[in-house]
């Protein structure tokens, strides 16, 4: 197989980890849609006996997202929380986990509702001043665990700085770099030591997979979590992994247009009189955006804001009043989107917990899409004349 390791990142998209199928010459992976393989002897076999452990589709998609995040080892998951549990995974009853506060609804229910049940500790935390980590640290502390930028309130984490921390006491480091892309920021070349993707958003991009990732450097971690991988069973079939390795191919073209329409909704909502708060990384005066420019390619197109008087009904009607913006979960498909945090994506963290991380009921976290940025402004420009 070529190496692909020093090209540009679209060519890296396009090309890592495929090759022409050597029976056809096919220039797009193959979808091997098989559960076993022949074997000439017992345990003698071409490197696959039962696709549980490996498939090729998989492994392809698994070298092209490692090369996209500058990896050495890449794993895909049957979703991110997949991911998530697998690293969680590595660790013992007793241990500790320091996490950022403003987090996704979904690791939160998994860190407090599964785990923490089991004897692993979770502390969250603020994480915009990264000094602020060190009072929690404890010699049981394992793991920190961060989001930047946060869902929904896109908080920035200085992962450089987090990272010389955890090094320093000999802690892991895991970035969730959904909301980022590879093609935005690299965490593992910040000091992280594993890096997650809930691929389901932007490595997908279409909206018609669900899948997780895990990046590292570390061999020795990386054959801890192929074992968990294996082990548990959280799996990908080989048709999702086509249709993640199809949808990558055009990330870097994507991401593009999504910070060139995400900016100009940001600046259009910030500028509206019916708009309170906007949060949106790109803005100077938003906390940590000097960090967020070192750090980020760009900016991304998440967006969270508030409507001028705070009213949770007002929220409800101006969601579910647009045309463009689809009312619904998840987020980086090619496609508008528009949630409501509090009572969707975020529902399973209790009310006083989401309002000291800035998840208020009148929050709305936009995904913008790649439709034409006049229809998109239209769309919300309407939806605020009916407010």
């Amino acid at each position: 197989m070529y190496d692909f390791t020093n090209y540009g990142f679209g060519t890296r998209a396009i090309h890592a980890g495929q090759e022409p199928d050597p029976s056809t010459g096919a220039i797009m992976t193959p979808i091997y849609q098989t559960s076993t393989y022949v074997q000439e002897s017992p345990g003698k076999h071409q490197g696959y006996a039962y696709a549980r452990g490996k498939n090729p589709t998989r492994n392809a998609l698994e070298a092209n997202i490692a090369s996209l995040e500058g990896a050495e080892h890449g794993l895909v998951f049957s979703s991110g929380m997949g991911a998530i549990d697998a690293v969680i995974k590595l660790l013992l009853p007793g241990d500790e986990v320091i996490a950022c506060e403003d987090l996704y609804g979904g690791s939160y229910r998994m860190f407090t509702k599964v785990f923490a049940p089991l004897g692993i500790v979770f502390r969250f935390v603020n994480m915009q001043n990264a000094d602020s980590i060190s009072s929690h640290i404890n010699e049981k502390t394992k793991l920190i665990w961060v989001e930047t930028p946060t869902n929904p309130t896109m908080s920035i984490i200085d992962i450089r700085a987090v990272a010389a921390l955890a090094k320093a006491q000999n802690i892991l480091l895991a970035v969730d770099n959904t909301f980022a892309s590879p093609y935005l920021q690299n965490p593992l070349k910040l000091g992280a030591n594993i890096v997650m993707h809930s691929a389901t958003k932007y490595l997908g991009g279409h909206s018609d997979v669900v899948m997780g990732a895990l990046c590292t450097n570390d061999k020795s971690l990386y054959d801890r979590l192929a074992f968990i991988q294996n082990s548990c069973g959280a799996t990908p079939g080989p048709m999702d992994s086509f249709l993640l390795l199809r949808g990558i191919k055009t990330l870097h073209l994507r991401m593009e247009r999504h910070c060139i329409n995400g900016k100009k909704v940001a600046h259009f909502l910030k500028s509206h009189p019916k708009v309170d708060k906007v949060f949106w990384p790109g803005f100077p005066e938003h906390p940590n955006h000097k960090i967020a420019a070192t750090q980020m390619k760009d900016f991304g197109g998440m967006i969270s804001f508030s409507l001028v008087g705070n009213d949770m009904e007002k929220a409800f009607s101006f969601a579910a009043s647009m045309k463009v913006f689809s009312l619904a979960e998840s987020l980086g498909g090619v496609e508008s989107l528009i949630s409501h945090p509090a009572s969707m994506t975020h529902a399973s963290i209790p009310k006083e917990i989401r309002e000291k991380a800035g998840v208020l009921d009148s929050l709305l976290r936009i995904s913008v899409g790649i439709e034409d940025e006049a229809d998109l402004i239209s769309d919300l420009s309407a939806a605020l004349e009916k407010v």
